[in-house]
Parts: structure tokens; C-alpha cells; sequence
């Protein structure tokens, strides 16, 4: 007998009437209309049932920290440093634990079962590497969480900068992180990367390192980070993450660097909310959108996802661990509105960032992890329109979370007695 059999299920890829059966966590068939006797069967009603949301750039340490010790006046990435830098002497491991737990009770809420987030290795005490060490080890059965070592003051330009980072990596930090723009001067930033690849080449890991995160055409260190991808032979492992100059760069510039990305086989991470919030502070009008070139970074073969980033922080004051908020504000900057677009913007929240994650039996097919949510929805668009309800959360075929479905009573003369903003319902 299965553990669970889902029935009647639409799928991303537009399969109808799907059913997926479950065995001991694991997914053991997926087949149209498959009837089989099972401890639980859920009629998923044709609704959309997806693999589990995946986050591919957060800071974890800093989340629910607005505020703290003020509201950053400016909006800019620099003053929400600045206020990091003030709030960090004060915290302690255990506030820190606490606020990433409560995070993590948001996320399985919202079907967010895989977050890659950014520790600050900076602080020589390791304090939040300490406390995110131990929450990744506490959620390990519900949130797959991979952290990465970010020298947020630089580096370089932090005292013992290269020598706290090597002993986060001592301690069981999965990921090399990085942050050249924030180096003293450009040329200090190319050596932080080449340092730092070299780090994570001689210990076996991924690189997700922040590259220009500014509105500055003449950044160019994710030029550096693809040339050293390609010296340490890291294809396939390092991710640039924000890129946001390159929304200022000329164009033919850009052509050549998008071409040189797509060679070293260098992962995106943008992060549409935070980014279009961040940057473009210092124009008047016409105002940059502050986001990279995700469309055409796609349409080169490169695997980009988008990222929360930032959520009730120094440098972001909204934010739910809603990825398809963080997907629908993607498409609306980036234009990316047809059909296949939007499909494109889901797939940058679910089988992109898994892919970058190299997650392990992630997606909906015989032999993956039992990891699904059912989204009150009939397709992913639908799903980004309306901000989709997640109904059941499931981890290695076990319910996590539900939520009721969405549905408005209505008075109203003449017509339905409910809505639940759906097409033909």
C-alpha cells in the first residue's frame, strides 16, 4: 500500500490529471489517472502541484532586524551596511537563532523548502555563523538551508578578513561568498576574487559571491569572476549574484560579457524586489530599474534564479518568504509578461535554484524526494497572478502546512454567491 497518493494534479509542465504516488519519502510514480490503494489519497481537484519554492539568495542572520537600531533614511545598499555594521556588537547567537526560526516557520508556510542564505563572516567571533549553523541543523528535517561565507566589510578590506572566512568554511559553511564592489578600490576587488575562487577551488566548493551590486556601467568584476571560473576550472559552481550594473552597461559591452558568462557556465542570481528598491537612488529622472538583464541572461543558456535577498531588515522593509512576490515583481521589471515568460519567472523560483542548489531528488518524477505544494491554481501564470494560495506543503510526502483556500463571500444582485479570482470560478 502507498503512503499517500495525490490524484487528479496538474503539473508545471502542463500535464493534466496527474497522479503521483508516494513511497517511504520518495516518489514512486507518476502516471495520468494511476489508481492505486494508499494509507491517504488526496484529490488535488486539477489544481497546480509543484515542486517545493526554492530561495537561491538570502541573509538569514540579518532577517527581522528592521529597525534595529533605526530605519535606513535613505533606502540605499550603503546606509543599510552602515546599519549592520552599528547593530552587529549587539546581537547575540541566541536572538539571532530565534528570529532565522521564525523565518523558517514562514517559509515552510509558503511551500519555501530550500533556502541558500548568506552568513557574515566579517564579526572575527563567527557569532551568526555559530547561530545559522545551528538552525540549519534544527530545520535540516523541514528547510534543505545551504549558507555561504560573505565577508560583508570586504574581505580584504576587513582586519583577519581572509582568516574568519576560512574558519566559517572550518566550521561546516557549505558555500565561498564574496563582495569585490565593497573592496577599497576596484583592483583590490578583482584580487578578493581571485583569492577567493582560489579558496573554494582548493577546498572543493561552490562561489556565490555579490558582484556589482551598484549602477555602475564601468563595474566589472563579474568579468573577473568568469575569467576565474574558467582559470580554477569551477564551471558549473559559481554563481554571480545581484549583477545590477549591468542594467547600465552598453549594450555591446554587455553582449560580449553575457557571451563570456555563458562560456564559464556562471550562475545568476537576481533578486527583483531588493534590487529595483536598492538601486538607482542617486537618479533623478530617467529612474534605473536596478535590475540585470535576466531575459537576455536567459536567453544565453545561463540558469538564473531570483532571490528574496532581503526581508524586515537594514536594507529591505517588506517581504513574507513569498517567492512568487519575489517572481511576479521579477517579470514586471524585467517585461517579461508573455506566456513563456512568466513560465520562465516561475521556473527561476523552483527547478533554476534547485539546479544551482544541486539539490538532491528535486521535482515532481519518479525517484524524487516526495517535496510538493498544492497551489490554488490551474498553471504557474495563474499561480503568479494571483499570488497563489499554498493548500498543503508536503516534505518527503509528509504535510507540513495547509492553509484554506481563498475564497470571497459575495452579496451581490444577480450574481455568484463566492469568488475565489480564478478564471471560471
Amino acid at each position: 500500500m502507498l503512503d499517500l497518493l495525490v490524484t487528479n494534479a496538474t503539473l508545471p509542465d502542463g500535464r493534466t490529471h496527474m497522479a503521483v504516488a508516494v513511497q517511504d519519502g520518495r516518489i514512486v510514480e507518476v502516471a495520468e489517472c494511476l489508481q492505486a490503494p494508499a494509507a491517504e489519497t488526496l484529490d488535488a481537484g486539477g489544481l497546480l502541484l509543484s515542486p517545493p519554492f526554492v530561495d537561491v539568495h538570502f541573509h538569514m542572520d540579518a532577517t527581522l532586524t528592521y529597525g534595529m537600531p533605526r530605519v535606513n533614511a535613505s533606502g540605499t545598499l550603503l546606509e543599510g551596511i552602515a546599519l549592520w555594521g552599528e547593530l552587529k556588537p549587539s546581537l547575540t547567537a541566541d536572538a539571532i537563532i530565534e528570529r532565522a526560526l521564525t523565518y523558517c516557520d514562514w517559509a515552510v508556510a509558503q511551500g519555501l523548502l530550500a533556502i541558500r542564505s548568506h552568513v557574515d563572516t566579517s564579526d572575527p567571533r563567527l557569532l551568526a555563523v555559530e547561530a545559522l549553523l545551528e538552525v540549519k541543523k534544527r530545520v535540516a528535517p523541514y528547510i534543505d538551508l545551504q549558507l555561504v561565507a560573505f565577508p560583508q566589510d570586504g574581505v580584504l578590506r576587513t582586519p583577519g578578513g581572509a582568516a574568519s572566512l576560512q574558519r566559517a568554511l572550518d566550521m561546516g559553511v557549505d558555500v565561498v561568498g564574496g563582495i569585490p564592489h565593497f573592496e577599497r578600490t576596484m583592483a583590490e576587488g578583482a584580487a578578493s576574487v581571485k583569492l577567493l575562487c582560489e579558496i573554494a577551488a582548493e577546498r572543493g566548493l561552490p562561489v556565490d559571491m555579490h558582484c556589482d551590486e551598484s549602477d555602475d556601467p564601468l563595474s566589472r568584476h563579474i568579468e573577473t569572476l568568469a575569467f576565474e571560473t574558467q582559470r580554477l576550472g569551477l564551471q558549473g559552481r559559481v554563481t554571480g549574484s545581484h549583477l545590477t550594473s549591468m542594467h547600465s552597461m552598453d549594450n555591446y559591452y554587455a553582449s560580449k560579457l553575457i557571451a563570456l558568462m555563458a562560456e564559464a557556465q556562471v550562475h545568476v542570481a537576481s533578486n527583483p524586489c531588493v534590487n529595483i528598491t536598492l538601486q538607482g537612488r542617486f537618479d533623478t529622472y530617467p529612474k534605473r530599474r536596478g535590475m540585470t538583464r535576466v531575459p537576455e541572461l536567459m536567453a544565453a543558456g545561463l540558469t538564473v534564479a531570483f532571490g528574496q535577498d532581503d526581508m524586515l531588515d537594514p536594507w529591505y522593509s517588506l517581504g513574507c518568504a513569498d517567492m512568487l512576490d519575489v517572481a511576479s515583481m521579477g517579470l514586471h521589471v524585467a517585461h517579461m509578461t508573455s506566456q513563456s515568460a512568466m513560465r520562465q519567472c516561475f521556473e527561476a523560483i523552483t527547478t533554476n535554484p534547485a539546479r544551482i542548489l544541486q539539490l538532491d531528488g528535486y521535482g515532481i518524477a519518479k525517484g524524487c524526494h516526495a517535496d510538493f505544494v498544492l497551489l490554488q491554481a490551474r498553471d504557474p501564470v495563474e499561480a503568479l497572478r494571483l499570488k497563489a494560495t499554498r493548500l498543503k506543503v508536503f516534505k518527503r510526502g509528509k504535510l507540513l502546512a495547509q492553509t484554506p483556500a481563498r475564497t470571497a463571500a459575495l452579496n451581490l444582485p444577480g450574481r455568484p454567491d463566492k469568488t475565489s479570482l480564478m478564471v471560471g470560478r
